[in-house]
């Protein structure tokens, strides 16, 4: 008759047991508010001319890379326009001449941005032929690819460097490449970045020879680089009387100004001069909005 025998568990299977079913963390919700979000003006509403002119806004500050929120530069805009319509208004006791430093205040903070985002753009643009040769070589190593992508973020400076070591962060989190990589250029603003990030995720799930595709990617960035640099000495005359044309009626206004103080007070005590002057800030604005976007689509082309 077989007699049965009850073994009590030792401490190594509890221990074996614990790891190979780790404890479960459920979600509470006292911890809830730890992640913030983002914040956003836009709603997503491609319909809606204000609500596309917000999500410009977002997209200004996420890829400027100031780490500054689209309130606070709004709170940025409105200090400096109250600043530079105070000054007019001391100088030349004019409402008119208030509005128009008002206005000139409020976009002052939003041009230094998007500069610093052009300045940055550029950077990056310069920083990735070479990012992604070092791809390539730590791949022909036999390397994973989350291990090739941590390793070219440590060595790549900012600007680019701090993005990609933002992407291996979220590695490290748990996310796959393809999500890791998913917002990388709406946070560059660089078509060649989200060309990358295709292949990567075309790449996690496919497969296929990545190596070949890095080299084949870096020598048509290389090759592009030079043909925009090409097409900016070949429009550069056109691009500098384009901006000329905006600054010499501002500057004429402030050599009147500073020559005369009086001048623009006078001007502006007549109806004629009240109503031509009012046409002509309107026509400049209207004038400027045109020629800034022709160079801006340019400069994407």
């Amino acid at each position: 008759m077989p007699i049965a025998i009850h073994q009590q568990p030792t401490a190594m299977s509890i221990m074996s047991a614990q790891v190979l079913t780790p404890p479960q963390i459920k979600p509470r919700q006292e911890f809830a508010a730890i992640l913030k979000e983002r914040e956003r003006f836009s709603h997503g509403d491609p319909d809606d001319m204000a609500d596309r002119l917000n999500g410009w806004a977002d997209l200004l500050m996420l890829q400027s890379g100031l780490g500054v929120s689209p309130s606070l530069m709004l709170m940025v805009c409105v200090c400096s326009a109250v600043s530079f319509g105070g000054v007019a208004f001391v100088l030349q006791e004019n409402l008119l001449a208030t509005a128009m430093g008002a206005l000139l205040g409020m976009t002052v903070p939003v041009v230094v941005t998007v500069i610093i985002r052009s300045r940055r753009q550029k950077q990056m643009t310069e920083q990735l032929p070479p990012a992604i040769d070092e791809l390539a070589r730590a791949a022909r190593t036999g390397r994973s690819l989350e291990s090739c992508l941590k390793m070219v973020a440590d060595d790549t400076p900012a600007p680019l460097g701090d993005e990609l070591k933002s992407v291996a962060k979220k590695m490290d989190m748990g996310l796959s490449v393809s999500d890791a990589v998913q917002d990388l250029p709406q946070r560059t603003g660089l078509i060649s970045v989200s060309v990358l990030t295709t292949a990567l995720s075309v790449h996690e799930q496919t497969g296929g020879d990545l190596v070949h595709v890095l080299d084949r990617l870096s020598r048509t960035l290389r090759e592009r680089a030079q043909f925009v640099g090409r097409l900016k000495a070949a429009t550069a005359a056109s691009k500098g009387t384009a901006l000329l044309m905006l600054a010499v009626p501002v500057g004429v206004v402030v050599f009147f100004m500073w020559r005369d103080p009086n001048y623009f007070t006078d001007l502006l005590d007549s109806p004629w001069g009240f109503r031509a002057t009012a046409t002509a800030v309107v026509l400049q604005v209207i004038g400027s909005v045109f020629i800034l976007r022709i160079l801006s689509r340019s400069q994407k082309a």
